[in-house]
């Protein structure tokens, strides 16, 4: 591909779809905190945001199944009819074989409760030949009226993986699948993909998923972070101010960029735990405990993520 000049990508005054994950808060005992979770997918609905279950921000690779069907439950009667989407997660090991059985049976599971499957990578799906990973995906979109892919940069998970070019122009031509999150913390990856999409099949949404390049929404990109779920209000309000040709646009995503670089820093999956402290500074939610198995953060990160919480309410409050 030739190189990329990002400026002639730029789109002012697009409207963004934000989609977020939504974190899984717990208990004291580590018993799911499920008044937490219902707030919280109501706030994210109630911003304009579309909530997005059982991801990576939802322990969706660490939940059982009773704990995933009871969050798709839930969710389906907050959103009344409003779109949300779901992970469906298939675990397997390195060397493992397509298990197409288990993700049609996953999509069928989120799709019966009104969701709209993105598809986890797993060993089996994704670690294979082009022609093969094709062929895993056109194998599950026989089975799914319609779905999200997911490339996964291996910081976040060792099952992930950033597919090639020509794999992401074949993906654009299923035409079940509406679009992909892309992971790779990588602009120039992602730049590639907003081209490859203008040219190919423009309504197909990139979602961006690089929580320290956030503003690639200004490029064309939409978005599934797991950073959004810390202020789903924050991120409305930005939306919205891009739409709109609001240069406070630009601190105010600024401020939510200082936020994500803290909180996505080495290792990253440990941004899990700064979430659930700066849900509890809002008291959101009951405890900043983290699932089994999560990394934590030092509580000296409270101090910081304290300072941002009480600037993006100033900056909220300013716009009411």
């Amino acid at each position: 591909m030739t190189e990329i000049n990002p400026t002639e990508l730029l789109k002012p005054k697009r409207r963004i779809s934000g989609m977020s994950a939504i974190l899984l808060p717990l208990e004291q005992g580590n018993s799911v905190d499920w008044s937490g979770f219902d707030g919280h997918v109501r706030r994210t609905f109630d911003a304009g945001l579309v909530p997005a279950i059982n991801m990576d921000t939802g322990y969706g690779n660490l939940i059982d199944e009773a704990t995933r069907a009871e969050t798709l439950r839930r969710t389906k009667g907050i959103a009344e009819g409003r779109d949300f989407i779901a992970g469906a997660f298939v675990s397997d090991g390195p060397g493992a074989t397509f298990n197409k059985e288990q993700y049609a049976r996953s999509t069928e599971q989120i799709q019966s409760f009104g969701g709209t499957p993105i598809l986890f990578q797993s060993y089996g799906l994704a670690h294979h030949n082009d022609a093969q990973v094709i062929a895993n995906y056109e194998a599950i979109a026989a089975n799914c009226d319609r779905f999200y892919a997911f490339e996964l940069g291996t910081m976040f998970a060792p099952f992930g993986k950033v597919y090639s070019l020509e794999v992401y122009r074949q993906l654009m031509l299923i035409d079940e699948c509406l679009g992909a999150k892309h992971s790779s913390l990588s602009r120039d990856l992602e730049w590639q993909r907003l081209v490859l999409r203008d040219s190919v099949r423009p309504e197909f949404k990139v979602l961006t998923g690089n929580d320290l390049a956030i503003d690639m929404v200004m490029y064309g990109s939409d978005y599934l972070l797991g950073l959004s779920t810390f202020a789903p209000e924050a991120f409305a309000l930005r939306d919205r101010m891009w739409e709109q040709g609001d240069n406070a646009f630009y601190e105010l995503n600024d401020l939510l960029q200082y936020l994500g670089t803290f909180a996505f820093r080495r290792p990253v999956p440990a941004y899990k735990h700064n979430a659930a402290m700066f849900l509890k500074l809002g008291s959101h939610i009951k405890t900043d405990l983290t699932y089994p198995g999560s990394p934590e953060r030092p509580t000296s990160d409270l101090e910081i993520l304290s300072q941002i919480h009480e600037d993006l309410q100033t900056k909220l409050a300013a716009a009411q």
